[in-house]
């Protein structure tokens, strides 16, 4: 009941009472229907009991940043109280009932005397909720001071109040959240989109008390119905069909939803859409709803209830805020369920509406530059080379090896060194070969004897004898003397040593041929490439190239490719071909068995090309490998 009936009843004066009045007014306070009722009757009881009470009024709002608006004035709903706006203010700022004299006088009151203002905080669970204000009669502070105390006990009423409110407030948001939640479970049950859709759309049907409930994707240009409740196949060209996707187009377009029959404070919005699927159905009652993710449309939902039932705002604030969270994940289902040509197409779509409309800087930079690269390597050719792991021989490589059965005596060198002409490569033990060499002296003194004696004698023909006898052993001797140089093996040229360490192998025994040890000169050098299979075709004599080795890789080493073997060597999983290469110049630091990597010159191409054709060639392999 308005406060503006009660004053037509009663006539509630400052300092007046009657148990009729005040009988009245409890029951206006009891049966009060409406927030705005309850305070005004709650507002009529407080000054009614209070003496010289000029003037009243209760401010709420939001609690504690407000805007905090006036709900109820006593004695009139027309009653001017802005001066109580201060005392109001400082209450609000303090968090505490205050009380002041007025700054103007009174004129209806005794003597003409000033005023005083009192305000009360309206605190629910340290939040302030709004004030209460009075304007009353001049009066001793003690008095001002129990008139606050009372004040603050009638406020407990209004502290209910918004007790009740809030109750009511967490109860209603409570049952939507459940809603809400349920609802999106629903959309998540279901990985098919078609499955999850119509799961959907039926489970709102239930909850909403909805006579169908349709969903539609929107794709830049117009609606595709997906899912009719209740309905698992329905056909493109049907006229409700038509008319549910005329009817989403219209919320889509206008990115607003649509209630028909209209809300009342509604802004104006287009509705024949809409009007007309209702008038299809005998006058349904119809709500659609735009779907939005990232502040883009993906689709719409149109709702329809028959039997007079309309939305309401609740209702309407309730599918915004589902459709909000299930619109996301049915688009991402449906796209999901897409083909992949489909995926591949709207990729690049979206890719090229972002590079050609407004936003999105740094994509067009990047991808400007990108365009800039591809163009330009596509038109400058460099310098098309082939890599290829090498190492380094000798020109010539020479095999030291026994001259005779024998023990090793001394092994002064090993792989690595660097030797030159007639140093000593090892030394063969000579004792049993002088031995020998000393045995056949001795038999040729005894035939020099044995000859002069036929000699003395006129023994020719033994003389002869004898004297083939001599010349056998000289032969004998000379031979040994042959053995006892060789024992001593030595270097042939200035070389280095790339093979054998007899070091561990001394007074070891060794048959005549057996090699003791390699060497190559430290002139003249090959370069052996391990080109791969796929590049051999490109290979040719004469061409040109570099080799960098490990040992020194801050220096490259040119070379001229000379032989092609026609013989492939499979290593690593891989078919290499040996290219031998011979070096254009030599240096000293250069030893046999260097490894490194060698670059064949071929010949100019474009950049593209050669940063490609490795992919482009197994591609044609794995196609040709393939297809039938």
């Amino acid at each position: 009941m308005a406060m503006g009936s009660l004053t037509d009843k009663f006539e509630a004066h400052p300092g007046q009472d009657s148990g009729h009045d005040e009988d009245l007014l409890w029951t206006s306070f009891a049966e009060a229907s409406t927030p705005e009722a309850l305070c005004d009757s709650w507002l009529a009881l407080q000054c009614s009991s209070m003496e010289g009470v000029l003037c009243g009024i209760v401010l709420l709002g939001d609690p504690d940043q407000g805007p905090y608006v006036p709900v109820a004035t006593w004695p009139e709903p027309s009653t001017d109280a802005r001066h109580l706006a201060e005392i109001s203010e400082r209450a609000l700022k303090e968090r505490r009932g205050v009380f002041s004299r007025a700054d103007a006088v009174v004129p209806m009151a005794a003597g003409g005397r000033f005023s005083y203002h009192v305000a009360c905080p309206v605190e629910v669970q340290s939040r302030v909720y709004g004030v209460v204000s009075l304007e009353v009669a001049p009066r001793p502070e003690r008095e001002l001071k129990g008139l606050l105390r009372q004040l603050y006990w009638g406020i407990a009423w209004l502290q209910n109040l918004v007790l009740k409110q809030s109750g009511a407030e967490t109860t209603r948001l409570s049952e939507r959240l459940k809603t809400v939640l349920d609802l999106v479970a629903v959309s998540l049950e279901e990985d098919d989109f078609q499955l999850a859709a119509i799961s959907f759309v039926t489970e709102l049907v239930t909850r909403l008390g909805c006579e169908r409930v349709s969903y539609g994707s929107w794709n830049g240009k117009k609606i595709r119905v997906h899912a009719i409740s209740h309905t698992s196949d329905f056909g493109k060209k049907m006229n409700v069909v038509n008319a549910l996707s005329a009817a989403m187009e219209e919320a889509v377009d206008q990115f607003s939803t649509i209630v028909y029959p209209g809300l009342t404070g509604d802004n104006v919005l287009v509705d024949r859409a809409n009007a007309t699927l209702a008038d299809m159905e005998n006058g349904r009652s119809v709500c659609s709803v735009p779907l939005v993710h990232n502040e883009k449309v993906i689709g719409a939902i149109t709702l329809e209830r028959s039997g007079g039932s309309t939305f309401d705002q609740d209702t309407v604030e309730l599918l915004e805020t589902l459709f909000a969270l299930t619109g996301p994940v049915l688009e991402e289902k449906r796209r999901e369920a897409r083909w992949l040509y489909k995926k591949i197409l709207d990729s690049c779509r979206d890719q090229v509406s972002k590079f050609t409309g407004p936003g999105h800087i740094a994509l067009k930079l990047v991808t400007s530059c990108l365009v800039a690269l591809v163009i330009f390597f596509s038109l400058v050719t460099g310098e098309f080379r082939i890599t290829a792991r090498s190492v380094l021989e000798g020109a010539m490589q020479m095999s030291v090896s026994a001259p005779f059965d024998g023990y090793i005596l001394a092994a002064p060198v090993r792989a690595g060194d660097v030797v030159h002409r007639d140093d000593i490569l090892a030394i063969l033990d000579d004792r049993d070969l002088r031995i020998e060499q000393f045995k056949l002296k001795s038999q040729l003194e005894e035939l020099s004897k044995n000859y002069r004696k036929a000699m003395a004698e006129h023994d020719w023909a033994q003389s002869r004898i004898v004297s083939a006898q001599i010349e056998q052993v000289h032969a004998k001797l000379n031979l040994m003397d042959e053995q006892l140089a060789r024992t001593r093996i030595k270097a042939p040229f200035d070389a280095v040593v790339i093979l054998g360490d007899l070091s561990q192998s001394i007074g070891s025994p060794v048959e005549r041929g057996k090699e003791l040890y390699k060497i190559a000169p430290l002139e003249g050098y090959r370069i052996i490439l391990k080109v791969e299979e796929k590049d051999i075709d490109e290979v040719a004599r004469q061409q040109k190239g570099n080799l960098v080795l490990s040992a020194m890789p801050d220096q490259a080493f040119p070379f001229t490719v000379t032989d092609i073997t026609p013989v492939a060597v499979s290593e690593e999983g891989k078919n290499f071909f040996r290219v031998e290469a011979k070096l254009d110049r030599n240096s000293e630091r250069l030893r046999p068995g260097m490894e490194g990597v060698a670059k064949i010159n071929v010949d100019e191409r474009r950049l593209v090309w050669i940063w490609t054709h490795d992919i482009v060639d197994w591609v044609r392999i794995t196609l040709w490998q393939w297809l039938p």
